[in-house]
């Protein structure tokens, strides 16, 4: 099969750093554009990374026909507004997580996507894609673990930086929307249902007003998931997947490293059993998977009706917090 040939919004630093290098690596893509609001800054982009082409503003990559499909790593407030832009201009769209601000703004995605049903739209939950959460996935549901009654997730860094997007509170900064969306996104992967309700404790920056510690629990059907994000703890992450008869536990859920093995541990009555999954990247599985979507005209392998959902339920921790009372989902 032939490239699907890619453009890219914005020159942020996890387009640059992970995201392109790792598509670059794909079978199945060929990034030929990017874009910044600087032309100054998308030619030095393409410089370091050997793009083809830059540009100075979105609406000329977009106007760009050799284009097929663009991904968008802008800061949250953008998302929706520029992925339907994309999509008016007749190229699929993979959007970086959270889909939006709130599940009303990523609706509004869902439904400008029906307007062009010849094009692919998916948001770039990358972690979904490692073999380690396909394998957690198949522990659970072989039984290993007895039955499931219990998800504890942990997704913390520390950024103090005032000029970093992150810190912004009014284009969507914070730990939840940026970190903590792993954790309800996660939970809800492993117990394929919806939580019913949710209870968020969460403490705002003095100064960026953004939530910089979250603690959520969320109440599903046969069990409790519960979670920690922060913008200002020490690195950390780890997931324990627990059930009546054991435990998996992954040791770098989120980002695991390109470099080296990935390791997922089996907790059970017969002892401890270390799986380690061959070395590759996530980025360029998601690529890779997104485009031959398009080139297959499959669908995507995550539908936005479950970004929508995720959205959902950040809603509902974000009203939680601020009422002081569980609250419903949906």
């Amino acid at each position: 099969m032939r490239k699907v040939r890619w453009g890219v919004l914005g020159a942020a630093s996890i387009a640059l750093v992970e995201v392109l290098p790792a598509m670059q690596k794909g079978e199945y893509t060929q990034v030929m554009a990017i874009a910044s609001r600087s032309l100054e800054k998308a030619q030095e982009a393409a410089r370091q990374l050997y793009i083809p082409k830059a540009y100075g503003s979105y609406a000329e990559l977009l106007a760009d026909p050799e284009i097929e499909a663009v991904y968008i790593p802008l800061p949250n407030h953008l998302h929706v507004p520029w992925s339907i832009k994309t999509l008016e201009a007749g190229k699929h769209v993979l959007c970086e997580k959270p889909l939006g601000m709130d599940a009303g703004d990523a609706q509004q995605l869902l439904q400008a996507s029906r307007r062009y049903p010849g094009l692919k739209v998916m948001e770039a939950f990358m972690y979904h894609h490692h073999p380690q959460w396909r394998l957690a996935q198949q522990l659970v549901k072989g039984g290993e673990i007895g039955e499931l009654r219990s998800i504890q997730a942990f997704f913390n860094y520390y950024l103090a930086d005032p000029t970093n997007i992150r810190n912004m509170a009014d284009i969507g900064g914070g730990g939840l929307l940026d970190v903590g969306c792993y954790a309800v996104s996660l939970s809800r992967l492993i117990f394929e249902s919806e939580p019913v309700r949710a209870f968020a404790a969460m403490q705002l920056d003095p100064q960026f007003k953004t939530d910089r510690l979250t603690s959520g629990i969320l109440e599903f059907g046969t069990g409790i998931a519960t979670f920690t994000c922060s913008t200002q703890l020490s690195d950390f992450q780890r997931v324990n997947i627990m059930g009546t008869l054991g435990q998996v536990e992954l040791e770098i859920p989120f980002n695991p490293p390109v470099d080296s093995p990935s390791r997922l541990l089996l907790h059970n009555a017969s002892g401890t059993r270390e799986f380690e999954l061959a070395i590759c990247d996530q980025f360029t599985i998601q690529g890779d998977l997104f485009s031959r979507a398009i080139l297959e005209d499959t669908p995507v392998p995550t539908p936005l009706e479950d970004a929508i959902a995720n959205m959902a339920v950040i809603d509902a921790l974000f009203q939680s917090a601020r009422a002081g009372c569980w609250m419903k989902v949906g």
